[in-house]
């Protein structure tokens, strides 16, 4: 990434790879015992937030992303009541699933203090206010360990991380698969993003293998994220619901039913289009 007094931003997602945002300004940063905590000014899409230099969420498409790792999962459970979210600690992830009325309890997972720190300062477009909301309890630190010792047993669990070549390697681990199982409920699903379809496609293909090793129905979605500058890959796995088998009916009357409006990205139309890719795509993913 471009060092703080350079007006072009700069991101590298891969070896040969970058782009950027011009004119862009530092308006906060601190380091961290886990990381370095950036928050960046831009024309192109409002506020952003990057962690060691890697870009994390925007206010301009934050709801591009958060709406696909949270809706298609919970509006496929019945009634889900209790959600953990690993990582997550911009609070993105909580305010979409406080949509759903059903929802009693969310735990944020939050490894780094700072995170929610910096997030309740600087990004109230992204979080809205759900990291203070009742159902909502922030557990700071390794969240292996919370998952390790809780009794609790959750419907749906968001891995909103950031990547395998981070402090939360350990969560993307076919042990770490295992203890989680012992957290869900007999219904329930687990949303998780793989990457850049354009830049990590082994890597994704990877994290797929381990999913399918562990649960038994594990599908593929995708949307483009302009932060991200590709078209970015996240998986639905559970071995009881299959949310790509939803029609636009289905998701019509969900919604209706739990009072879901004005989302800004995802839909019932585009539902089934969300796990429509490519045939190449497909091929490389196994």
């Amino acid at each position: 990434m471009s060092s703080p007094t350079d007006r072009t931003l700069l991101f590298h997602p891969a070896p040969g790879a970058a782009y950027g945002f011009p004119d862009a300004r530092r308006v906060a940063h601190a380091e961290s015992p886990h990381q370095r905590i950036e928050v960046w000014e831009t024309a192109q899409l409002g506020l952003l937030f990057t962690l060691d230099g890697h870009p994390m969420t925007s206010v301009g498409d934050e709801f591009v992303y958060h709406e696909c790792m949270v809706h298609p999962a919970a509006l496929s459970h019945p009634s889900p009541r209790k959600a953990l979210v690993l990582g997550g600690g911009d609070g993105g992830a909580a305010r979409q699933l406080l949509a759903h009325p059903s929802i009693e309890r969310i735990v944020v997972a939050e490894l780094d203090a700072a995170v929610v720190g910096m997030a309740r300062e600087h990004l109230q477009g992204v979080h809205g206010g759900a990291l203070d909301d009742a159902r909502v309890q922030l557990v700071i630190g390794d969240a292996a360990r919370f998952v390790a010792a809780t009794t609790e047993r959750f419907d749906l669990v968001v891995f909103d991380l950031t990547p395998p070549d981070s402090p939360a390697a350990e969560l993307y681990t076919a042990a770490f698969y295992t203890q989680l199982k012992t957290a869900l409920a007999p219904r329930a699903i687990v949303s998780m993003h793989l990457g850049s379809a354009q830049f990590h496609l082994e890597r994704a293909a990877a994290l797929l293998r381990g999913l399918r090793a562990s649960f038994s129905m594990v599908h593929v979605m995708s949307a483009f994220v302009p932060l991200y500058g590709s078209l970015w890959l996240m998986a639905l796995a559970s071995d009881t619901l299959d949310a790509a088998s939803l029609f636009k009916h289905d998701i019509e009357e969900r919604l209706a039913a739990r009072g879901i409006d004005g989302l800004r990205y995802y839909d019932a139309a585009l539902h089934p289009a969300l796990f429509a890719l490519p045939r190449t795509l497909r091929g490389a993913l196994g």
